[in-house]
């Protein structure tokens, strides 16, 4: 007697997988434990364990494939399965983090003013039936709005639909404008093409880019801020702090500033809850560092940061970047960012304005620095041209939690702060 092997709820909100290997053949005997699919997420790469002892009959599945939650992979025939008792004890690891993203990496849990989890079947049956998926009541596995309940949706009619904007927190007003999935010509016709399947973290990045974009009314202040002096600074201690496994970036010291522009602007380390008409101000300091990758941008999170020394998060963030890049990561080591930053100097990049990491409400771009004429006065009335290491940055922020007169505010404290090295060894323990 065979027993099929369906997809498990990998948790975190996650309703579909992408197969990045099949790494077992039909008539393979496998043991409880032993690995038969590696599937990645819009969070993370998994390894996934076999629950049976036995054989396998059948395989459904092939590298390349999507597929949902409760979707059958293969089949299995003769061996015993797991007891009860051991399968509730088996967990599925997170291995390299794929799609955490960027600007991930971390990402919100999925509200109903969010993207709705529903296969591209259902999707195209509800456009079919012009039945808002934001409005239907999913029974699939982990929230899954299926075809069933969409067809039971559109019996309602339009009674149905002005019960459901009637219940409470799902206003008219309170639910985002879902954008019409308009039909795209056959390029085709003009010349040859390639079609690359929109997958992994690209397709991740998009999604928490889109929500952020709609939900967000984003303002941008810029400035330069002057770094000769700390770059002097970092010179003179980072054969130091190599010896000891970190990297003194400047990535670095604009941690320790962030984290001290935070704790004397508290709404910046912030998010708004809408539901509620209440603005959440964190009193942790945990800062995402956007991580370029081979696979888009990652975004792990460095915690504490203001309880840490300049040593310390040398140390913590060159470890943590190399950990991203190698995809080793946890999706745990992901979450719970209160601000982000994002340094394009690595590439040579200068001013620019990113996008806020929702449901954060700020996010600081920092750009390369470089040597520019600057003029300084020598002494009243007497001017000067000099050369100075000077770094472009962008804030970007929440016009609904902050206004621009904050933005400068922090912006000055800021600036302050890495001019002057003496000024941030005064906020390191």
């Amino acid at each position: 007697m065979s027993r099929s092997f369906k997809l498990p709820d990998l948790g975190e909100g996650i309703h579909e997988g992408e197969v990045l290997s099949v790494p077992v053949s039909v008539g393979q005997a496998v043991k409880e434990g032993d690995i038969i699919l590696e599937v990645e997420t819009d969070k993370a790469a998994v390894e996934i364990p076999s629950p049976y002892t036995g054989s396998v009959h059948e395989i459904f599945v092939k590298p390349g494939d999507v597929v949902n939650v409760g979707d059958v992979m293969m089949t299995f025939s003769g061996g015993e399965e797991a007891k009860e008792g051991e399968e509730k004890k088996r967990t599925i690891e997170p291995i390299p983090p794929a799609e955490a993203i960027t600007a991930a990496t971390q990402f919100p849990a999925e509200t109903k003013t969010g993207p709705v989890p529903a296969s591209p079947a259902t999707r195209r049956l509800a456009r079919e039936l012009e039945v808002d998926l934001q409005l239907v009541t999913p029974t699939g596995p982990a929230g899954l709005v299926t075809a069933e309940d969409v067809r039971a949706f559109s019996a309602q009619g339009a009674a149905g639909t002005k019960d459901r904007l009637a219940a409470p927190g799902l206003s008219v007003e309170a639910r985002p404008a879902v954008a019409a999935e308009t039909e795209l010509p056959d390029f085709a016709k003009w010349g040859s093409v390639e079609r690359v399947p929109f997958r992994s973290i690209r397709r991740a990045t998009a999604k928490q880019m889109s929500l952020a974009w709609s939900q967000i009314p984003h303002v941008n202040s810029q400035d330069v801020v002057d770094v000769t002096k700390l770059e002097a600074f970092r010179q003179r201690h980072k054969a130091e702090i190599e010896g000891i496994g970190g990297k003194l970036t400047l990535t670095v010291f604009a941690l320790k500033a962030i984290a001290t522009a935070l704790k004397t602007y508290p709404n910046f380390n912030a998010t708004l809850d809408t539901n509620n008409s209440e603005i959440i101000l964190k009193h942790y300091y945990n800062i995402g560092v956007a991580v370029n990758t081979d696979s888009g941008l990652i975004v792990p999170v460095v915690r504490d940061v203001d309880r840490k020394s300049i040593k310390e998060l040398a140390v913590e963030l060159n470890d943590l970047v190399q950990r991203t890049r190698a995809r080793k990561t946890t999706v745990a080591e992901m979450q719970g960012g209160t601000f982000t930053i994002t340094n394009a100097g690595a590439m040579g990049g200068g001013f620019f304005a990113p996008i806020i990491n929702y449901p954060e409400v700020a996010i600081l771009g920092v750009g390369q620095a470089r040597m520019q004429p600057v003029v300084r006065e020598k002494e009243k009335g007497n001017f000067v041209m000099v050369p100075r290491l000077m770094m472009p940055v962008a804030l970007c922020i929440d016009h609904r939690v902050l206004d621009g007169a904050d933005a400068i505010r922090f912006l000055s404290i800021l600036t302050d702060t890495l001019e002057d090295p003496d000024e941030l060894l005064i906020s390191m323990v």
